[in-house]
């Protein structure tokens, strides 16, 4: 049984899927997901019976028919874990005198075994019925083909041999689908731990070499997509674990694509990869790439698959973990290299024209300090060599603003061992966290008429006990992920989210539909306990804040309200210098509600997104199971995406916390839907209503944020922002007493200044200012103490000339107050200063 993951979500029990979904849900339907539950939540949730069995067992279905089970594959990976989660508290696998001479016949013996199968396999699928299929193209062009023989490459081929050569991976969605060889479990499969894009609802991602296995409907797609990039990355990822193999006679353990690239993680006993390895490493990767050799798909039970891995004990550990006893899983080889892999992968490894080791660290088996230490690097491919070059002159300017460097040089802040994944903000850099925070603040205020959209901010505990957390749901799945702690015998733990806590502070009194909607925000601080390997500087932490708020309000109401927080997104990230984009996410197969609940809802969230004016795309089948989405994608001035903001729909937490406000009039029996439950007819017997909840933030984490801005800016803050706005330069000691004067008067006005006391010769103090990147360098000699007033220059190399201080402080108090917008070309360096 497998249960999907949400900001709030709950895994069900028997009864409350009945509840939910209908007494036949509970027996006949398996819940999507993207990771299982251990042995014992599945023991305790549903009876020691279930515990071994395959889902479709336990879901009481019959196999999907198909080589490879045609189960629907989440496709996401990983982006910074370190293998499969499972409990293994001190579990060492690894042989510290590993050896790649031992290694070498171990491999060759896997490679004879994986061909012996293979023969098994062929023979059985010749003796396929070869069937008639129709394969429908995006076009609507209908093609006759042979299942079991015709392939997404030769259908693509029969195009153009040029347009398949750029074809990474096909997308199928069956009408019709032929009885195969059984179902597969995905013994690869991962938490999800980044934003990474979904297949069409009801496609499924296609080895371009796989034969098609009934009627269907068939998308070709390229590098240039998303799902055709992670192929590549994928299959990329197998070409460097080949590499790490023939090179050190690793035993390999884990090896996803990510966001901007793809890693292997391997045991190599006391071996440690330095930097002299990736000339070796990349040498052996290109030789595999030059043999395009193919990538050959296997389904293999899993008595076959732990002895095809027998001399892996790490592949040995996953394929028991994760495969049920009497199931399918898949493995792929390319050349030497065998890998247990759910897929899918590139038709041969030649297209892998590009490849480039790019870095190296140490991580832990299944993410854990008490388990085996292992080596990772990383890499990135293309299928150009002008790709990578390219990619190459991206990374160069992306490591001059990365947020860790410029934090060290601008003295903002610092990470210590003995709180990892905890920041310690630095003088300057609280600065720069108050006036983020104060940003967003400011736009909560609002303008004070009666129909703007006011936040009301609210503080909530830290902590709460562990039956807050069973009431939301949280502690069934999220539990790991928490820190928790004993106090007076009862379970507490550190909130990872603000939701719970609002849903408490919602139901403390009596609400009335007159106090809707009710927008409530939070920065109050949150902890979640990521793994020590996931800890990237500001981007991934344990402790951070979020302008978190939830909207509470009635149906009618979410129009206005989800339009209002798009608005508000747009103007924050206007202001920023940032672009975004916007998707819709529907409801998904294990969505909640009745049908006309979400009918409207989703109405509702399309006429926002139309009303609002921007483009949006739709995503059928992704939304939350509680409800529908919106996605907004920001994008920094790399161009490169990041996932921040977002506006959810919640009719899930307001059921379990039972939260109710009193209606107008008769407007809640009026309201009842055929199919309401017996709770929600009970409320409106008594005027009451259930409201909706929404959840929304802008920034996101303001800790990531800051990273985000950090390398937007590269490091050049903006006045509203800045924590070094204004230096005040004397030429000599003669002006030093004029610009303490000055310090104390902009120190009045709210500004952060400093006076440079070095009296050193004025260039080196001008370019020292520079340098430190304040914004406005104010140098004073004798002419500007006699006329009160300051020489102006910018940190670009721009000289404003002199100013008198209150035209000065008019200047910056207006920049400050529109916080930049409008005054961009004014600090702006001419072309021939860049």
């Amino acid at each position: 049984v497998r249960v999907a993951w949400e900001p709030s979500m709950v895994s069900l029990t028997k009864e409350e899927i009945a509840a939910v979904y209908g007494a036949a849900a509970a027996k006949s339907d398996v819940i999507k997901a993207t990771q299982a539950l251990s042995a014992d939540e599945l023991a305790s949730v549903y009876g020691k019976s279930v515990v071994g069995a395959s889902p479709e067992a336990i879901a009481g279905k019959k196999p999907a028919p198909g080589v490879g089970g045609a189960v629907a594959r989440d496709n996401a990976r990983t982006i910074a874990s370190s293998g499969p989660k499972s409990k293994a508290d001190g579990l060492k696998l690894g042989d510290p005198k590993l050896s790649k001479n031992d290694q070498v016949p171990l491999f060759q013996r896997r490679a004879e075994m994986f061909d012996a199968i293979l023969a098994r396999q062929a023979a059985a699928i010749d003796a396929l019925p070869k069937e008639a299929i129709t394969v429908t193209m995006p076009d609507g062009k209908v093609l006759q083909k042979s299942a079991w023989v015709d392939t997404p490459l030769s259908i693509a081929e029969g195009i153009s041999k040029q347009f398949a050569g750029r074809m990474c991976v096909a997308k199928v969605k069956y009408t019709r689908r032929l009885a195969g060889l059984g179902t597969v479990v995905a013994a690869d499969e991962m938490e999800e731990e980044g934003e990474v894009d979904g297949v069409d609802q009801g496609f499924e991602l296609w080895d371009m070499s796989r034969p098609l296995e009934g009627d269907c409907e068939l998308k070709l797609v390229g590098f240039d997509e998303p799902e055709g990039q992670e192929t590549f990355w994928h299959s990329s990822s197998h070409v460097l674990g080949c590499a790490l193999e023939q090179e050190f006679g690793s035993q390999l353990t884990h090896g996803p694509p990510t966001s901007g690239g793809f890693f292997y993680d391997s045991f190599m006993g006391h071996k440690v990869v330095a930097q002299e390895d990736f000339g070796k490493i990349e040498a052996k990767a290109k030789e595999l790439a030059k043999q395009k050799a193919p990538f050959v798909r296997l389904v293999l039970s899993k008595e076959d698959a732990l002895k095809l891995f027998a001399d892996n004990p790490f592949k040995v550990h996953t394929i028991q973990t994760k495969v049920p006893d009497g199931s399918l899983t898949t493995a792929y080889k390319c050349g030497p290299l065998v890998d247990l892999c759910r897929g899918p992968h590139l038709p041969h490894t030649g297209k892998v024209e590009a490849f480039a080791v790019v870095k190296n660290s140490s991580s832990y088996f299944l993410g854990q300090a008490n388990c085996d230490s292992l080596q990772r690097v990383y890499g990135v491919s293309f299928p150009d060599k002008k790709a990578l070059a390219k990619w190459k002159q991206f990374q160069e300017e992306a490591a001059k603003r990365d947020h860790r460097k410029i934090g060290v040089e601008q003295d903002l802040f610092f990470f210590h061992e003995l709180s990892p994944g905890s920041c310690f903000f630095l003088p300057h850099g609280c600065r720069l966290y108050n006036a983020l925070v104060q940003f967003i603040r400011e736009q909560y205020w609002g303008t004070g008429k009666k129909d703007d959209r006011v936040y009301h901010e609210v503080i909530t505990p830290n902590m709460y006990n562990m039956n807050l957390w069973v009431t939301s749901g949280h502690a069934a799945k999220y539990k790991e992920n928490m820190f928790t702690f004993d106090v007076e015998k009862a379970e507490f733990g550190l909130k990872p989210m603000n939701c719970p806590g609002h849903c408490l502070m919602f139901k403390s009194k009596a609400r009335s539909y007159r106090e809707l909607p009710l927008r409530l925000a939070d920065f109050g601080v949150l902890h979640r306990n990521e793994l020590s390997g996931a800890l990237t500087g500001l981007t991934r932490v344990r402790r951070f804040q979020q302008d978190d708020a939830h909207i509470y309000c009635t149906v009618q109401q979410i129009k206005g309200e989800v339009r209002g927080v798009l608005e508000l997104i747009e103007r924050v990230y206007k202001i920023f210098g940032m672009t975004f984009s916007l998707c819709l996410s529907t409801r998904p197969e294990t969505k909640i509600g009745d049908d006309s609940l979400w009918d409207k809802a989703e109405k509702l969230m399309e006429e926002a997104l139309n009303d609002f004016g921007k483009p949006w795309k739709l995503n059928p089948g992704d939304g939350a199971f509680y409800g529908p989405k919106i996605d907004v994608r920001v994008y920094d001035a790399l161009e490169r995406p990041h996932q921040c903001a977002t506006v959810q729909l919640d009719f899930n937490l307001p059921n379990r916390f039972d939260l109710s406000y009193i209606g107008q009039g008769s407007e809640a029996k009026d309201g009842l839907g055929p199919n309401a439950s017996e709770a929600e007819r009970q409320l409106a017997e008594g005027g009451r209503l259930r409201p909706v909840m929404i959840h929304r933030a802008v920034l996101g984490s303001v800790e990531r944020m800051i990273a985000i801005l950090t390398e937007h800016y590269a490091g050049k803050w903006p006045l509203f922002l800045s924590p070094r706005q204004l230096v005040v330069v004397p030429v000599t000691k003669e002006q030093l007493a004029y610009a303490e004067e000055l310090r104390e008067l902009f120190h009045s006005e709210g500004f952060h200044v400093d006076v440079d006391e070095t009296l050193n010769k004025l260039p080196k103090m001008i370019l020292n200012a520079q340098k430190a990147q304040y914004n406005y360098i104010l140098v004073v000699g004798r002419n500007e103490v006699t006329d009160r007033a300051v020489n102006v220059r910018l940190r670009t190399g721009v000289e404003r000339g002199l100013q008198s201080v209150d035209d000065f402080i008019a200047h910056i108090k207006a920049e400050r107050a529109a916080c930049g917008v409008g005054f961009e070309m004014e600090t702006a360096a001419p072309a021939a200063a860049k």
